[in-house]
């Protein structure tokens, strides 16, 4: 295996200085910009023998068997294709990709939560039988959802019928589960699970859930284990599953680390339509909280002109020390900004923002 010294770099909070590696593969570049993948020799705290992603600021910051790969010729990059010994997937790095303006950036979370808006609207007719929603918290992924479902049931509302739709939220049991889905089992019934994340993480609300969202024509889900609560509740042990399902997590399944858990949440989203938020990053963030200021979010606050973009501004300075950058921030900020317009930044500071350092 080929030997890299890395004379700048970082993993984790780890500084790396004129260290030598065991390298796994070439430069390449990432969300975060380039980095190349080197085995820990004990130094780096990950663990011996363990592969390891170092950040680097440039490709003129490792040297590989006496050069540095940005000297590196053709002809010695082509004798490195064929030389196992040396490092045989040596490539030239690829130009960094024009960033993203801020517009364009807002253009393509506002796609996305359409997106869900549509996706949303079709599980109420049964087009969609099942969605996973993924992204970060506080950026109004069950807001949009709610909002589809309580327009598609307002005639129920007006005929004082029963809701065709319920949002779960908080720890569920496997049981508690199998009731819940008998409740809404009828066609036109949307359940929303809204960080409800317990049933994604026991194998038996999973077996459960793999059954009710199946794309068999007919969807059959059983419970085969005597149960004095389902006597007591009036729910047989087995019924028919037509009603669709809305999963709003944090988790991002590609995560999850368990062999085990993640063969069951695989199969589960096979059976789901997936809507990733693409929110991964406090700019992102930031930016659909903007996206939501700019709709009109703070309207009903009667604020005078400029009143909310000192706001968006604000959190944005603040953005390393607020303890959460979310729409429910933006809100406790307008609250203060309402209450005392003059001395909320210095409300701010003690109720909002974490302690400065000293």
């Amino acid at each position: 295996m080929a030997q890299v010294t890395i004379l700048r770099g970082e993993y984790r909070n780890t500084q790396i200085r004129n260290e030598t590696f065991s390298l796994v593969s070439d430069i390449k570049v990432g969300a975060k910009g380039l980095f190349v993948t080197v085995v820990d020799n004990g130094a780096l705290g990950a663990g011996n023998g363990k592969n390891v992603r170092v950040k680097i600021k440039s490709k003129e910051d490792i040297t590989l068997t006496g050069h540095t790969i940005a000297d590196m010729t053709d002809a010695e990059r082509a004798r490195a294709n064929k030389d196992d010994n040396v490092f045989s997937i040596v490539k030239p790095v690829e130009p960094e990709a024009t960033p993203e303006t801020d517009e364009a950036a807002i253009e393509r979370i506002r796609e996305r939560f359409d997106i869900l808006d549509q996706m949303a609207e079709g599980t109420t007719s049964g087009a969609v039988r099942a969605m996973i929603v993924s992204g970060p918290p506080g950026v109004g992924k069950s807001y949009g959802v709610e909002k589809v479902l309580e327009e598609a049931s307002l005639f129920d509302k007006m005929a004082n019928r029963k809701s065709r739709f319920e949002v779960v939220k908080g720890a569920m049991s496997a049981i508690g589960l199998y009731c819940k889905l008998f409740q809404y089992a009828d066609a036109g019934n949307v359940l929303v699970f809204d960080d409800c994340d317990s049933i994604l993480l026991d194998d038996l609300s999973l077996n459960i859930l793999k059954a009710a969202l199946d794309s068999s024509k007919k969807r059959t889900i059983s419970w085969n284990t005597d149960s004095s609560m389902l006597r007591r509740e009036g729910v047989p042990d087995r019924f028919e599953f037509k009603g669709s399902v809305i999963f709003i997590t944090n988790i991002k399944f590609e995560h999850v680390r368990s062999k085990k858990l993640k063969d069951h949440l695989d199969a589960l989203e096979s059976r789901c339509h997936y809507l990733d938020l693409t929110m991964d990053t406090q700019r992102d963030k930031y930016l659909r909280i903007k996206q939501i200021v700019r709709d009109g979010m703070l309207d009903s606050y009667d604020f005078e002109e400029g009143a909310s973009e000192e706001i968006i501004d604000y959190i944005w300075e603040q953005r390393l020390r607020l303890r959460e950058l979310s729409l429910r921030t933006v809100l406790k900020i307008a609250d203060l900004r309402k209450m005392s317009a003059h001395n909320w930044k210095k409300l701010a500071e003690t109720t909002i923002l974490k302690r400065a350092e000293a």
